[in-house]
């Protein structure tokens, strides 16, 4: 007997290709706001906490915030900024995003094999239900993203939600993810934990946050499931 059967994956920078849009948007919503733009490696760094915390991250460079507190939607700039974003990633989630190599042929062999599949992600749950139906339909089953007042990873909620929907237990649930904020989410989950390796973080930040197990190639994840 497996000792997995419900894989549960991270969304952007794990399954999905997501940066350029998400800067592109990002910059979008600065600029119609007042504000100057960021570079891609600042949304590469910025993102993976959700878009209210990507929001602050991005108004914390802006000169008028050098000696000021950004923090939540209480901000009128990070209310406005936030808004911004979101009416655009909306329409514009998938101009350049793009599953990663391999990716799509590793879902349909999990499905093939019948595991259980689902995302938790700090992404907008519109945005997430969007690219999933876009990109994995009929494979990935669970999806859980962020809604008003739940909380977001690390905390287990998300994940909680997943092995709801899908009828799985931490048991036989394994979690993929690409950032130290997976890592988290897979401790307070309790379940075990792959990171991959062409994501928005390096191997030495994903050390550091205590990751063990790491793949390179998206067709490796068949043989961390089936040598366990």
């Amino acid at each position: 007997m497996k000792k997995y059967d419900t894989v549960i994956f991270d969304l952007d920078g794990t399954i999905l290709y997501t940066l350029e849009d998400l800067n592109n948007s990002m910059n979008y919503a600065l600029k119609v706001n007042g504000f100057g733009t960021i570079t891609l490696d600042d949304s590469r760094r910025f993102v993976g906490n959700g878009i209210v915390k990507y929001v602050e991250r991005a108004l914390a460079l802006q000169s008028r915030y050098d000696s000021a507190r950004v923090e939540g939607l209480d901000n009128p700039d990070v209310k406005l900024v936030y808004d911004s974003f979101i009416s655009n990633y909306i329409v514009h989630c998938n101009d350049k995003t793009c599953a990663y190599p391999g990716i799509i042929e590793l879902m349909r062999t999990l499905c093939e094999k019948g595991y259980r599949l689902g995302i938790a992600t700090n992404k907008d749950k519109v945005a997430a239900v969007k690219l999933n139906e876009l990109y994995f339909e009929g494979m990935i089953t669970g999806v859980a993203g962020v809604l008003d007042g739940c909380p977001k990873k690390p905390d287990p909620y998300m994940i909680n939600e997943v092995l709801k929907e899908l009828g799985s237990d931490r048991e036989h649930t394994i979690y993929v993810g690409d950032s130290e904020v997976d890592v988290m989410t897979a401790k307070n989950s309790g379940l075990d934990m792959v990171a991959v390796l062409w994501g928005y973080r390096d191997r030495d930040e994903l050390e550091k946050a205590g990751a063990t197990v790491f793949i390179d190639d998206a067709m490796q994840l068949i043989e961390v499931l089936e040598n366990e």
